[in-house]
C-alpha cells in the first residue's frame, strides 16, 4: 500500500460571492460544503464573519 494516496482534507473556509444581485456564503467545514444566499451584502457579511469567527480562521475570502 505505498503507493496509496489518502485524500486531501479540505482546510475551512468561508468565501464570500456576488452574482445577479444576490450575495452567496460558502462555509467549507472538515468535508462539508454549504451555501447560502442573502438579499443584501451588509447580511451576507455579517453571517460570513460569524462563521469565520466560529471556525477560528483569519479572514473571509472573497471570490
Amino acid at each position: 500500500m505505498d503507493n496509496v494516496i489518502p485524500f486531501r482534507k479540505n482546510a475551512s473556509c468561508v468565501e464570500l460571492a456576488e452574482a445577479c444581485g444576490e450575495w452567496f456564503v460558502r462555509v467549507v467545514e472538515h468535508d462539508q460544503e454549504f451555501t447560502r444566499s442573502f438579499d443584501t451584502v451588509a447580511l451576507a457579511l455579517s453571517y460570513a464573519e460569524g462563521q469565520r469567527r466560529r471556525l477560528g480562521l483569519d479572514k473571509v475570502t472573497r471570490v
